[in-house]
């Protein structure tokens, strides 16, 4: 067995792991990273940016034959043609060039990159089983960075016809029909993709009602737009077996069957907190999760976690923050972990952002609140783009001072989330905000008109 030893070895290329694996590299430490697959995780690979992808040319296709049916500011088109193989090629093209970057950047700070399965022994030592044999990996600090991978029903397990995120993003043809199991934001996100490319989606939700992290204030103009587009939305519903093309759903006293030739479930992802040999380090869990104090600290001294295996929320740029802090820390910079922002982004069609405490946790939380909302129907920039749908909203304390929330829905508001997520990690008042000129015409410029209208300043409306 062929042996290594460095000062940090990192297991997990996603988001966490191959940022963290940077930024130490970076600093001068001598850094390992162990990936089974290619850099970049689920998030890149098979996730955040394949899922994108898809919904950015469905968007694209959907425009098109729209247009065939009724011309938009005089242009019409002559209909929309669909080769789904090309769209996934495509797809794909784009998830290789960012691996490729990443391998680039790793190879930039000195990161040396091991292709294979890890297996933990203990706290400073690993086997990696490569095609080349196993490798005994030693290091003095140790970061876990495992991910997650989509949680699956015992009654509709994966494979098959049954799809995880991960099979609905590399289908070879599109089906007819589909049925999505969970109306949370990846369902939504990729059974809005299909019903735009011409599927016919049902999206069968246990809950009263669709996005159930959010509001109904917020996730409304979803809701309209997905029955716009013949999306059949069933809530209250439970989802039994499949067979032979039809899912049995549970509705009320009913029993109703939906035709479906594929079923997509999305009812969430659990942490591989017991891959790679995790279980035999015995490390103090919090629920699923690993447990992890403030600086991504596990109980066992020189073992860290970061990522989707130490909890919620599940999110690529969490795992990224953390794992540029984590390096910071092992190099000996102490930086600290105090972020009061960390944005949230629903890419369905309309998305939706969202910062900081929403109105009723606000209210619990602060009791007399401040709520301000300004429609993108009184928007410049909304009204020229004939996209009005949504709006943004600012929550406030009774004194109309600090800003405790911000949200969005509408066309394009994901690329608002940095200028909120500015605001709160600096604490910027409704005073700031409202003081701060923000370009015309833009979405934006709704940001600006809600901190006034929570000021009783309102100008446009």
């Amino acid at each position: 067995m062929q042996e290594l030893n460095c000062g940090v070895l990192i297991i997990g290329g996603g988001p966490g792991g191959y940022v963290c694996a940077i930024r130490a590299g970076q600093l001068g430490l001598d850094v390992v990273l162990v990936e089974q697959d290619r850099p970049g995780g689920t998030c890149l690979t098979v996730g955040c940016i394949p899922s994108k992808a898809l919904i950015h040319a469905a968007g694209e296709y959907e425009r098109i034959a729209t247009a065939a049916k009724a011309p938009v500011a005089g242009i019409g088109s002559l209909g929309a043609t669909l080769d789904f193989a090309q769209t996934q090629g495509w797809k794909d093209e784009v998830v290789a060039k960012l691996t490729t970057g990443v391998t680039g950047l790793l190879r930039k700070a000195k990161v040396r990159v091991i292709k294979g399965q890890a297996a933990v022994r203990d706290g400073k030592s690993v086997v990696v089983t490569t095609a080349d044999g196993e490798q005994m990996i030693t290091c003095e600090h140790l970061v876990l960075a495992t991910g997650s991978v989509p949680a699956e029903l015992a009654h509709l397990p994966f494979g098959g016809d049954i799809l995880s995120s991960t099979d609905a993003l590399a289908l070879a043809e599109l089906p007819g029909s589909l049925a999505v199991v969970g109306g949370g934001y990846i369902g939504l996100e990729l059974g809005t993709a299909f019903a735009k490319l011409g599927v016919l989606v049902t999206v069968v939700e246990a809950g009263p009602r669709i996005l159930p992290a959010w509001d109904a204030d917020l996730t409304a103009p979803v809701l309209r737009r997905l029955e716009k587009l013949g999306v059949r939305v069933m809530t209250g519903a439970q989802a039994g077996a499949f067979s032979e093309g039809s899912l049995q759903v549970r509705q009320g006293d009913q029993t109703i069957g939906i035709a479906a030739e594929k079923v997509l479930v999305t009812v969430g992802r659990r942490p591989r907190a017991q891959s790679a040999g995790l279980a035999a380090l015995q490390l103090a869990m919090d629920g699923p999760f690993i447990g992890v104090d403030s600086q991504c600290r596990t109980s066992m001294s020189g073992v860290y976690a970061i990522g989707d295996v130490t909890g919620e929320p599940m999110l690529a740029h969490r795992a990224m923050a953390q794992g540029e802090a984590l390096a910071e820390r092992l190099a000996g910079k102490g930086t600290p972990w105090d972020h009061r922002a960390m944005p949230a982004v629903c890419f369905t069609d309309p998305e939706i952002v969202s910062l900081g405490l929403l109105p009723e946790a606000a209210k619990a939380a602060h009791g007399e609140v401040r709520i301000a909302n300004f429609p993108f129907a009184a928007n410049g920039k909304a009204l020229a783009e004939e996209d009005i749908a949504g709006f943004v909203r600012v929550v406030s304390d009774a004194q109309g001072r600090e800003i405790l929330g911000i949200q969005a829905v509408g066309c394009g508001v994901s690329e608002l989330a940095a200028g909120f997520a500015l605001a709160l990690e600096m604490g910027a008042t409704l005073a700031d905000v409202a003081a701060t000129i923000h370009a015309h015409p833009t979405r934006g410029e709704a940001f600006h008109e809600a901190t006034l209208m929570a000021l009783g300043k309102g100008l446009h409306l």
